[in-house]
């Protein structure tokens, strides 16, 4: 297993391009005030010992030294133990939607964005769950299976957006199903679906797709964004407003948080309703929630120990911070004899 401690210092990288360009700029202008001061000739019989490759070898290890520190700085570790870890909890998909009306701001910054605040919140609050997300619009797509990896599942998150699905709509009845096929433990009594969204529903079916669900054992916890007063959905380009969306007669289109069919989801999967206006409401909701249910023991493997890294490269660092000291900018005796370089 391999994991990098301080990726932000990899910006560091940025100063050898810049220490290149510097030194290019140096040489340039040391060049020019040589020559209003003598010819190539006079400049040569003058300092006949100083080397024209030197200089840019004592850069390379410069640069050399700079991209080492810069590797010891972000800290590669590599994973030496794999132990197999028991643990307790239940297993919670969370079915976010991605559909067009989820770009609406009546809820700041919009609701899609306030969507994946209040999913990070929870998992950042979770101690031992196993999680899964799927992302639904007119379609219900999965986005990542169960795991304990939180990491993952906050990437996967960040990266959802109103354009990844090319079908529209809200289907909330297609993710519930999609959820079922996410349980893969028999095992587990209490099975968690989680649905953010403002409840646009345009079919019938998610009533029944929760009431079916609910004899296999999962409960629904549905959370609304937006606001019931509603609001019209942005078009932007570049981030700046250009219109609102219009529906065929012209007129704007005002999408509105509809909790009665997010209540009558929850309610029949033995679940709650909760506004997500309020962030840590939700979270503490939610934390209550599994608090009260039973937690089913299961194994995953990870690594338990990691080995730092970082002394190898400042030892590197070291190595050529020393011999760029040891190599002067004279000529070298035998390879002034080769000639190689043709000074």
């Amino acid at each position: 297993m391999f994991e990098l401690e301080e990726k932000i210092y990899f910006y560091l990288f940025l100063l050898l391009p810049i220490v290149l360009v510097v030194f290019l700029w140096l040489s340039v202008w040391k060049k020019k005030k040589q020559h209003e001061f003598a010819s190539n000739k006079l400049l040569y019989r003058l300092t006949p010992e100083k080397s024209k490759f030197k200089p840019v070898l004592k850069l390379v290890f410069w640069l050399l030294t700079l991209a080492s520190i810069t590797i010891a700085l972000v800290n590669p570790k590599f994973g030496t133990k794999l132990e197999t870890v028991k643990r307790e909890g239940v297993d919670i998909v969370f079915a976010v939607d991605v559909s067009k009306s989820m770009l609406a701001e009546d809820i700041a910054p919009n609701r899609i964005e306030k969507s994946k605040q209040l999913v990070t919140q929870i998992v950042n609050n979770l101690a031992s769950d196993r999680v899964g997300i799927i992302a639904y619009a007119g379609q219900a797509y999965p986005q990542l299976p169960i795991t304990t990896d939180y990491a993952a599942a906050k990437m996967f998150l960040q990266n959802m957006n109103t354009d990844m699905l090319s079908s529209q709509g809200t289907a909330i009845a297609d993710a519930i199903e999609m959820a079922t096929t996410y349980y893969n433990d028999e095992e587990q009594t209490n099975r968690i679906l989680v649905i953010i969204s403002d409840g646009e529903d345009h079919s019938d079916n998610a009533v029944a797709a929760a009431s079916l669900a609910a004899t296999k054992g999962i409960k629904i916890f549905t959370i609304g964004v937006g606001k019931t007063s509603g609001g019209p959905i942005p078009i932007k380009r570049n981030g700046i407003v250009e219109s609102y969306k219009k529906d065929k007669d012209g007129e704007t289109v005002v999408t509105k948080l509809n909790e009665t069919v997010l209540n009558e989801i929850a309610t029949n999967a033995n679940g709650f309703y909760v506004n997500g206006t309020n962030t840590q409401q939700v979270v503490d909701e939610v934390k209550e929630r599994l608090l009260e249910m039973d937690k089913k023991e299961f194994e995953t493997k990870q690594y338990t120990e990691f080995n730092h890294q970082f002394q190898w490269f400042l030892g590197l660092a070291l190595l050529f911070l020393c011999i760029d000291i040891l190599v002067s900018e004279k000529k070298t005796k035998w390879i002034k004899k080769l000639n190689l370089f043709n000074e």
